[in-house]
C-alpha cells in the first residue's frame, strides 16, 4: 500500500488539527520544551482535557530551567487533577536530567530522549518527528487502531506479537524522505486520524483518506478490530476519610511519592468500619466532637474503582498542634494552592460551600 504516508500527509495538510497550543503555524520545527511537555500530558488523556493544563503549567514552568529548579509540590499543584500522576514526577526528574546533563538544552538524539524519566518509544519518536523533524515511528493506542484496521491486523494489540507487528507497520509506513515538514505532517496525521475520524465506536469511515485501502473497511471488521484481551472484572475497593476541621482548616497528609496520587497532598486514611472519631483523635492526638458522615463519592481507575465514605471530625479546642512532617493544616479557601487529588478536592470543596 505505497500511498498510505503520502495520502495522510495531503489530508492532514488540508484537514487535520493546526490550531493547539503546542503547535507552531505549520507543521514542522517546534519548541522541544513544549512538544514534550504536550506529549507527556496527552498520554492517556484528552486534547480538550489537557489544553487548559497546558497553558497553566507552561505559564508557571516556561522553561526547562524552571521547572527543574521548582519544588515537586509545586509541580504537583499544577497538575493535580490531570490524573497519572507519575507523569508528572517523572517530567520533573527529567527536566532536572537535562539540566543537569545536558545543560539545559533539550537533546535531539532519539536514544537519548527515550533514555529520559518517563519517556517511551512512541513518545520519543513524536518528540523526535515534531520537534526535530527526525524520521520516527509512533505507536500510541489511537495509532495501534489504526493500523490494526487499515492493514487487517488480528490479534490482542496488547500482546506481543501483535504489538511487534504493529510496530513493524509503523517502522515500514514512514515516509522515504527525510524533511522535515513532512514528517511531522505524518505523524501529526496518524494522531489525528486515530482520534478524529478512526475511533474507538462508530469510526466515520466515508470521511477517511485513506479508506480505500482500509482492510477493515473492505471486510466489515471496524467492530472487531483491533483485537482486545478479554473483559476483566474491575476490582472495587472502598475506604473512609478523616475530614479533620479546626475553625476552617481541614488536616491533610502528605501521600508516599509513588502509587495512587503519589506525591499529593490527602486526607487521612482508615478502614471501612472503623470509628472515624477515635481514630482521628489517637493518630493525630487531638480533641474532637461527634463525627458526621459525609456524602459518598466514588472515583474510576484504570485498573479498579473507589468508593470514599468521608467523615467530618470538628475538634473542639484550641490546643497546640504539633505537626509532624507530612501533615499541614489548609484554610478551605485556600484550596487551589496545593495539590489534591480530584476526589478530595471536591469534598473540600463542598464542605468549604457549606460552611
Amino acid at each position: 500500500m505505497p500511498n498510505f504516508s503520502k495520502t495522510l500527509i495531503q489530508w492532514q495538510v488540508k484537514h487535520g488539527r493546526h490550531g493547539l497550543p503546542w503547535q507552531a503555524s505549520e507543521i514542522g520545527i517546534r519548541d522541544a520544551y513544549r512538544v514534550w511537555l504536550s506529549e507527556i500530558m496527552l498520554q492517556q488523556t484528552q486534547v480538550s482535557a489537557v489544553i487548559p493544563y497546558y497553558e497553566k503549567f507552561l505559564q508557571r514552568f516556561p522553561t526547562i530551567a524552571t521547572l527543574a529548579a521548582a519544588s515537586q509540590d509545586d509541580v504537583m499543584q499544577y497538575w493535580a487533577g490531570l490524573g497519572y500522576y507519575a507523569r508528572a514526577r517523572n517530567l520533573h526528574r527529567a527536566a532536572q536530567q537535562v539540566v543537569e546533563l545536558h545543560g539545559g538544552i533539550f537533546p535531539d538524539d532519539f536514544e537519548t530522549i527515550h533514555a529520559l524519566p518517563g519517556i517511551g518509544r512512541s513518545t520519543a519518536a513524536a518528540i523526535s518527528a515534531f520537534a526535530f523533524g527526525k524520521r520516527a515511528a509512533i505507536l500510541d493506542g489511537n495509532v495501534k487502531r489504526v493500523f490494526a484496521r487499515h492493514f487487517g491486523v488480528h490479534g490482542d494489540v496488547k500482546s506481543k506479537p501483535v504489538t511487534d507487528l504493529l510496530w513493524a507497520i509503523a517502522e515500514s509506513e514512514l515516509p522515504k524522505n527525510n524533511i522535515e515538514a513532512t514528517i511531522g505532517s505524518y505523524t501529526q496525521g496518524l494522531m489525528d486520524l486515530g482520534a478524529t475520524l478512526c475511533v474507538r465506536s462508530r469510526p466515520a469511515c466515508l470521511l477517511c483518506p485513506v479508506q480505500k485501502t482500509c482492510i477493515a473497511k473492505r471486510d466489515g471488521l471496524t467492530a472487531a478490530l483491533p483485537g482486545r484481551s478479554a473483559k476483566r472484572e474491575v476490582p472495587h475497593r472502598e475506604i473512609q476519610m478523616l475530614v479533620v476541621i479546626d475553625s476552617g482548616q481541614v488536616l491533610l497528609q502528605k501521600r508516599p511519592p509513588t502509587g495512587i496520587w503519589g506525591g499529593l497532598w490527602s486526607l487521612p486514611e482508615c478502614a471501612v468500619g472503623v470509628n472515624a472519631l477515635e481514630a482521628a483523635q489517637n493518630q493525630f492526638a487531638i480533641n474532637a466532637k461527634k463525627a458526621k458522615k459525609l456524602a459518598t463519592v466514588d472515583h474510576g481507575f484504570t485498573h479498579f474503582s473507589l468508593s470514599i465514605f468521608p467523615v467530618e471530625i470538628q475538634v473542639v479546642s484550641k490546643q497546640p498542634r504539633a505537626m509532624e512532617p507530612g501533615l499541614i493544616w489548609l484554610d478551605l479557601v485556600e484550596l487551589e494552592n496545593v495539590a489534591l487529588p480530584a476526589p478530595v478536592k471536591k469534598i473540600l470543596l463542598k464542605l468549604g460551600a457549606a460552611s
